[in-house]
């Protein structure tokens, strides 16, 4: 059994193939936290686990249990005002001010697999892959009840867990915070691991050790950010690479975040996911019900390598559409770093002629094909053919490329609508803003206001005369800027706190949409690059533009951080051309393909332009990427030498086969030195017992050799900076 339920000491053991969730029903119909970690066994009750002691200067629940302060005790989802004055799981306002809430234990229910959630993207499973708790408690004062729910993904080590709060009562009340996950861990001796950055500078790793108060990471951008993302992790500190334990974290939600972790003073840790509570209230009027976002946890005492794969194999099984989780990604050219938006039919049929014989498949139409776009002030929201530039439209070119034997894929940015456009000059009104107040206005652009259903129904309707017209393959859908002066003259005053949720929802709506009406089609996610990199899109858009930055140098840390909370095939990595757009940087064709190899391959640049010396190289590249393409995409991934510790002149990782008889590894040195110690790597992943071989080496290799001993590496004196090696391991 997965879920353990004893119904006399009213113990719950969730349990995975090496994990152990343990919770407990107080005496005053609380929920106790008592144990998560690796697998222990079922027993009826856990006295051992827990610890009830009434301290001083702390208030008890009733002189009945002067031992149950819940100030001192680890719980599943708190509330602030009944003694606890650590941060809180969730918040209700009742009509005459109170917010004070006492849910107390009433019922659970199991069942075999798990239901979708309404209008939010859901992790699913079959019956055999997946059991869930529900756990109903009740509020007999406010008449509202809580629906817990804890989905076992026994194979993947991962929880998945989300709230419900339903309205019972006869009266309107106000949600103000309902976090996803909360979870209270006995002790602080953790680090922190966040992904932190900035544009062009996505999900670099930060660790630092927890100590007393907050420490928090969110954002309040109605995106999930550059600046921040959703998935952190807690480790012990001796944790590494390759052993140690560690939690992982991750919200399936693109929209305000917060995880947080608040150490108490009995240096007990809650962690906090979910919605974040700034900026958000929900009116929850009798007989309705607020739905969270899932949030996951999984569990390991193997290191971190060993949690980034346990997730990797979940959100392969259980989170992206299943018509692309194991199917190869194509290999993409995209106009945009080579002709910005100056192009016309004819210049883009030569690059479709010249992807054809470098063997690339997909050719994607970026920005300025729409409207009368000749740069970024106009056109956006106006998804017809720029007929000055495609004079028979863009469905003429999509035929001629596709005659060519190429997928053909077009960059929409729907969410977003420019001053100078038809659908604004008809309706005004879909603009986020605040009437009477200037609006501010990014890259020249606005927010339409997704929060209204016929706004998603046009939006969906034009891009579906453009998808069926163009026999569509592919869709890159961006969103260039953050919202601003958000208000929505669609809700009264009440409901305004909501609209970042509802436009959140609306955004899913459209992909639902969609995806739903055309499910051949492959979505890739983009937010000005890497900033909405979450979960909650990649159930929709199965991979994601990484970062705008192509440089390879940089790319080596956005993607080594990005690699820690999501699959190597959700990453979108390109070769661009050098001197890189972004940081001007001149890095070999060779090294930008070694990093761009380790995600969902392409070119951003003119490949019309090319020596023949490129041509060849390239030609070889593409031909490599295909022979290895489900090994990058698909194989398991470890991390080896990291470029964020203190000597980050060295960076390797590697990818293994699931059989264990295919691996590749990559090693980049940034500066070459004089007088260099050797270099050795040491290998992941490989069997033991078996023999290898390795490309450019006559000798053959036991893989324990490999892991254990290592390889020395050919000292390279006068390669220059940055260089890239790569190895190719066969079994014998």
């Amino acid at each position: 059994m997965t879920i353990n339920v004893n119904e006399q000491t009213q113990y719950f053991h969730l349990q995975t193939a090496h994990t152990s969730y343990v919770m407990h029903v107080l005496e005053n119909g609380y929920l106790e936290q008592v144990y998560y970690g690796a697998r222990i066994h079922d027993r009826p009750q856990y006295f051992n686990l827990t610890e009830h002691v009434e301290k001083d200067a702390t208030a008890s629940w009733s002189d009945e249990y002067p031992k149950l302060q819940l100030d001192n005790l680890k719980q599943e989802y708190s509330s602030l005002g009944r003694g606890d004055f650590r941060d809180f799981a969730f918040q209700v306002e009742y009509p005459d001010g109170n917010r004070i809430s006492d849910f107390r234990y009433d019922h659970y229910k199991i069942m075999h697999g798990k239901q979708a959630l309404p209008d939010l993207p859901a992790t699913f499973g079959e019956k055999t892959t997946v059991d869930t708790l529900i756990i109903y408690l009740k509020d007999d004062v406010g008449q509202l009840e809580l629906v817990l729910n804890y989905s076992v993904f026994v194979a993947q080590d991962v929880l998945v867990r989300s709230a419900k709060f339903v309205n019972q009562s006869a009266q309107t009340v106000m949600l103000q915070r309902a976090y996803s996950l909360q979870l209270d861990l006995p002790d602080s001796a953790y680090d922190l691991m966040q992904f932190s950055g900035a544009w062009a500078r996505e999900r670099h790793l930060q660790r630092t050790p927890l100590r007393s108060g907050v420490q928090s990471i969110g954002s309040l951008r109605t995106a999930s950010s550059h600046q921040q993302n959703p998935f952190m992790m807690l480790a012990r500190k001796q944790t590494t690479e390759d052993q140690g334990s560690v939690y992982g974290f991750n919200l399936i939600y693109s929209g305000n975040f917060l995880d947080s972790i608040e150490v108490d003073q009995f240096q007990t840790s809650r962690i906090l996911v979910g919605i974040n509570p700034t900026e958000f209230a929900w009116q929850l009027a009798p007989g309705e019900s607020f739905q969270t976002p899932e949030a996951l946890v999984s569990y390991t005492d193997n290191g971190f390598n060993q949690l980034s794969q346990q997730l990797t194999d979940f959100y392969q099984q259980h989170l992206v559409n299943q018509q692309f989780a194991k199917k190869a990604r194509p290999i993409l050219i995209n106009n945009w770093e080579a002709t910005y938006f100056d192009f016309d039919e004819q210049k883009l049929l030569a690059f479709a002629d010249q992807a054809k014989e470098l063997g690339i498949e997909l050719l994607v139409l970026d920005d300025g094909w729409f409207g009368h776009r000749d740069d970024d002030t106009t056109s956006l929201g106006d998804w017809f053919s720029d007929i000055r530039k495609l004079p028979q439209g863009v469905e003429h070119l999509a035929a001629k490329i596709h005659e060519r034997g190429l997928q053909f894929g077009l960059w929409f940015e729907p969410e977003m609508i420019s001053l100078d456009s038809q659908l604004y000059q008809a309706h005004p009104e879909w603009v986020i803003h605040v009437p009477g107040r200037k609006m501010t206005p990014s890259r020249h652009q606005y927010v339409l206001d997704l929060t209204q259903p016929q706004v998603v129904d046009c939006l969906f309707n034009m891009m579906c005369k453009v998808i069926k017209a163009t026999q569509l393959d592919y869709i890159k859908w961006d969103m260039n800027r953050y919202i601003t002066e958000f208000f929505s003259p669609a809700f009264p005053a009440q409901q305004q706190q909501e609209l970042g949720h509802r436009y959140i929802l609306g955004v899913y709506q459209l992909y639902a949409k969609l995806t739903q009406a055309f499910p051949a089609v492959l979505f890739e996610s983009c937010a000005s690059g890497g900033g909405r990199f979450d979960l909650g899109l990649m159930y929709y858009a199965p991979q994601a533009w990484t970062s705008d930055d192509t440089d390879a140098v940089e790319r080596l840390k956005i993607q080594y951080g990005t690699s820690y909370g999501y699959a190597l095939s959700m990453m979108g990595a390109h070769v661009s051309a050098v001197p890189n757009d972004q940081v001007g940087r001149q890095t070999s064709l060779d090294m930008r393909a070694k990093v761009a190899y380790f995600g969902d391959f392409g070119y951003e640049l003119d490949i019309t332009k090319l020596t023949a010396t490129e041509v060849k190289q390239i030609k070889q590249q593409v031909a490599f990427y295909k022979k290895y393409r489900q090994l990058f995409q698909y194989g398991t991934f470890y991390r080896l030498q990291s470029p964020f510790t203190d000597d980050h002149n060295v960076i390797s990782w590697q990818v293994v086969s699931a059989d264990q008889k295919q691996a590749i590894a990559a090693r980049y040195q940034l500066f070459n030195m004089p007088q260099s110690s050797e270099k050795r790597l040491y290998f992941r992943g490989l069997c033991p017992d078996w023999q290898y071989k390795i490309n450019g080496y006559k000798e053959i290799y036991y893989g324990d050799e490999l892991m254990n001993a290592g390889l020395i590496l050919p000292v390279q004196q006068t390669a220059g900076d940055f260089q890239a090696q790569m190895l190719v391991i066969s079994a014998v």
